[in-house]
């Protein structure tokens, strides 16, 4: 961040964080410490606005409610996920995928096209996870045509794992995952097999994972060094890392 500010080159800079020079919230700075736009940083007593480089891209994790869309327009007025998310100054939010109105959960955002793109393109076939809660308990019967696969009206469709989690009551709760987003796709696989979902939440994406911590309506920005670190499994196709993440609160 400080050599993107302009001060020195980053070897320089790793030199006065180690001399002591560098302050993080008026506390001693590390190397390979993670800052972001709210930390107050200092070289030598002396403030340092840190700002963004200009076109570099963004990404976030945003825990969407159900009840909302994921459109920025809608006729009949209902609200949309693009009300919560912070202004982009000469850009906007690309959503990466989609949840239906009902679905709550993990969804994310990018300011890149390109970035959206990679992670929506079916060749690298991104692991979802969703928790799934239904009435009463599955047979063995049905969990194994889940597993085995179901003829939708666009297409066979399965589930890659489904485990049970257990509920109280006449509630019961899954955890599935599946490699593709078709539309509404989860609760038509548990619809053809007879069964009614009552709640649907994403709960992953890929190496994303929605943080325990963010409450719905919230969302987190990632840093430049954790998008990288997180799409490394998809320098290659059918990259399929399922590693949680780290990110700071916004």
């Amino acid at each position: 961040m400080l050599a993107r500010a302009g001060l020195a080159s980053r070897r320089t800079i790793e030199e006065w964080i180690a001399a002591g020079r560098v302050e993080v919230n008026g506390r001693s700075a590390h190397i390979g410490q993670r800052v972001g736009p709210g930390d107050r940083v200092s070289v030598d007593g002396r403030a340092v606005p840190l700002r963004r480089t200009e076109g570099e891209p963004r990404l976030l994790l945003y825990h969407k409610p159900a009840g909302e869309i994921v459109s920025k327009d809608d006729p009949q007025g209902r609200p949309t996920v693009f009300e919560r998310l912070p202004r982009v100054k000469g850009g906007r939010w690309i959503a990466i995928g989609r949840l239906d109105f009902n679905t709550s959960g993990l969804l994310l955002f990018s300011t890149s096209g390109e970035l959206a793109d990679r992670l929506m393109h079916p060749r690298y076939e991104i692991e979802r996870e969703y928790a799934v809660r239904v009435l009463g308990r599955l047979g063995e019967e049905q969990a194994a045509r889940l597993q085995e696969g179901v003829l939708l009206e666009d297409g066979p469709a399965r589930f890659e794992t489904l485990v049970d989690v257990g509920g109280e009551g006449a509630n019961h709760w899954y955890h599935v995952t599946l490699r593709e987003g078709r539309n509404r796709e989860v609760r038509r696989m548990f619809e053809a097999i007879g069964v009614q979902v009552s709640r649907l939440i994403r709960v992953r994406f890929g190496t994303f994972r929605l943080p325990p911590g963010l409450k719905r309506g919230q969302w987190r920005e990632l840093e430049p060094s954790e998008i990288a670190l997180a799409l490394a499994p998809l320098e290659t196709p059918t990259g399929r890392g399922t590693a949680g993440i780290s990110s700071r609160a916004r």
